[in-house]
């Protein structure tokens, strides 16, 4: 690349600051250089979130009582880059991604790069399961969805709908597909620390995106389903995979229980809560 356009990396943040040292420093890591760091802080932490982004060079910005999306839209308003990226702030970066995600807008000609962000597995069991889950969907953009952008473009399609909380990145995703605009895929991955060491984390964690599910749904009407079927082709193809890690495999299913029937539950409880009016 002759010129090197100037990247803005925006990261949502509340009470973040388990990994966010970890998250900063990749981004200092990477080999691609023209990078800015926006932190946006959605509502006030209680920890040490915005002592530890002020360690590194970054842009910090605080908002009050927001949900991530009006946090990561005010970020990349505040962005001055050619290109904007979403991390959140329990990823880890590989060194190469900005490169090859700049690589692919401005020497292929795309508008977009897809990046997998598959779980640590070292972390717990559910993490390996999860990763087992997550590479099957390497590929698949309906699953996969999409974070770096030239901004011109996130700007175009509208940025992440405000009012969701639930299934924001898939939506965002679907009106990207209904554009003109084309996305490359990215080999250099992130890595998610923040995934669900227990039974108990999952069941908080799907209940609470439950809650809100239904109006991801509303909006999404035939694709929305497709993507939060359990019946995925992403799965189906890759069964081999499966095959060869029963354990795994027999983790997965029972994950699948998990969060399927807890985010039924939260969105039994959302739907009785805006019926009777109990917000």
């Amino acid at each position: 690349m002759n010129e090197m356009p100037l990247v803005s990396i925006i990261i949502p943040v509340y009470n973040a600051e388990r990994f966010l040292g970890l998250c900063l420093q990749s981004i200092k890591n990477q080999t691609y250089n023209n990078i800015e760091v926006i932190v946006v802080e959605s509502r006030e932490s209680s920890d040490k979130t915005v002592e530890i982004a002020a360690e590194y060079d970054t842009r910090i910005f605080k908002l009050k009582d927001k949900e991530r999306s009006p946090a990561i839209n005010y970020g990349i308003k505040m962005a001055e880059g050619k290109y904007v990226y979403r991390v959140d702030s329990d990823f880890i970066l590989d060194e190469n991604l900005v490169s090859e995600a700049v690589e692919l807008c401005e020497e292929q000609g795309y508008d977009a790069a897809s990046v997998l962000c598959p779980p640590d597995p070292t972390i717990s069991f559910w993490a390996r399961v999860r990763k087992l889950e997550k590479d099957c969907y390497k590929g698949d953009l309906d699953h996969a969805g999409v974070r770096f952008f030239r901004k011109d473009v996130y700007d175009a399609i509208g940025g992440f709908n405000e009012e969701l909380v639930a299934g924001e990145d898939y939506d965002l995703y679907n009106r990207f597909k209904q554009t003109d605009y084309t996305i490359g895929i990215v080999d250099a991955e992130e890595l998610h620390m923040g995934e669900p060491k227990t039974i108990g984390e999952i069941i908080r964690k799907y209940y609470y995106y439950g809650k809100t599910l239904n109006n991801f749904l509303n909006e999404n009407k035939g694709q929305g389903v497709k993507q939060m079927s359990p019946f995925r082709s992403s799965l189906l193809k890759n069964w081999k995979n499966f095959l060869k890690n029963p354990v795994l495999t027999t983790g997965f299913i029972t994950y699948y229980l998990v969060i399927y029937s807890s985010t039924t539950v939260g969105m039994l409880n959302g739907y009785i809560k805006r019926k009777t009016g109990n917000d």
